[in-house]
């Protein structure tokens, strides 16, 4: 399922793909996948009413129709919240994942350049915390406005807003979904189709814009076997390719 999903997100590369490929392998986890009811009692009660959940799940379903009808009369500061926002709710698994979708709402309408892009993330893995961060630091480089540093808060604040609001809305059902069988099994074939996703994100588009030479392959080699040791931090390893990028320009 991992590797027919890893296919798919690299052959059909729109900005609704990984949602159909999540959807399609939620249903075939449900068909064929028996996994079993999970070890220990859990606690049943919410510290979110049901009325909270409901509020906030029609929040979020609200922001995702409503803010690309927004754009038409709302300007770019709309444009800008309505394509974060976008790729926070239909990412699945976080991560990498969302890279594809960042790339296709900051990059192809020109807002950042393809080679910041890549900067940024190369950045944004040498410092805790998660990748959903890295929208502040797209929202700041913009080249439309607003962006600088309230360019920055409003991309992480779009791109966190549906995540919080769909916690809050899965809350006060949580315990009824985690003792029912069909949504585990659907839950797993999810996240064998993340694994596929987060693959073909690796390729495209980290692997497509940062190694386009043999000489780059090795540098990712190098830095990679750095990171097996154990040893060497991350940010380490960040500094170590940036200045053997800095010298490979100087030498040619």
């Amino acid at each position: 399922m991992a590797a027919v999903a890893g296919v798919a997100a690299l052959t059909w590369q729109v900005p609704l793909a990984q949602l159909a490929i999540i959807a399609g392998a939620a249903i075939v986890g449900r068909l064929v996948l028996d996994v079993p009811e999970p070890s220990g009692a859990a606690d049943g009660v919410s510290p979110v009413s049901r009325r909270v959940g409901m509020v906030a799940g029609a929040l979020f379903a609200t922001l995702l129709v409503g803010l690309p009808l927004l754009r038409v009369v709302g300007g770019q500061a709309v444009a800008i919240v309505d394509a974060f926002y976008r790729s926070g709710a239909l990412v699945f698994g976080g991560g990498h994942v969302v890279l594809p979708l960042l790339h296709s709402a900051v990059v192809d309408p020109g807002w950042v350049g393809n080679d910041q892009f890549v900067a940024g993330y190369g950045a944004a893995q040498a410092v805790p915390g998660p990748l959903f961060t890295f929208a502040g630091y797209l929202g700041t480089v913009s080249s439309v406005a607003p962006n600088g540093a309230v360019g920055g808060v409003i991309a992480v604040l779009a791109i966190f807003l549906p995540g919080l609001l769909l916690l809050l809305a899965a809350m006060p059902f949580w315990h009824e979904l985690r003792g029912w069988r069909a949504a585990r099994s659907a839950f797993a074939g999810v996240n064998a189709a993340v694994v596929g996703i987060l693959a073909a994100a690796l390729y495209t588009p980290v692997w497509t814009s940062a190694v386009t030479a043999p000489i780059d392959v090795a540098i990712a080699a190098a830095g990679f076997a750095l990171l097996l040791t154990n040893r060497v931090p991350p940010i380490v390893v960040v500094g170590l390719s940036a200045l053997a990028g800095q010298l490979l320009t100087i030498a040619t």
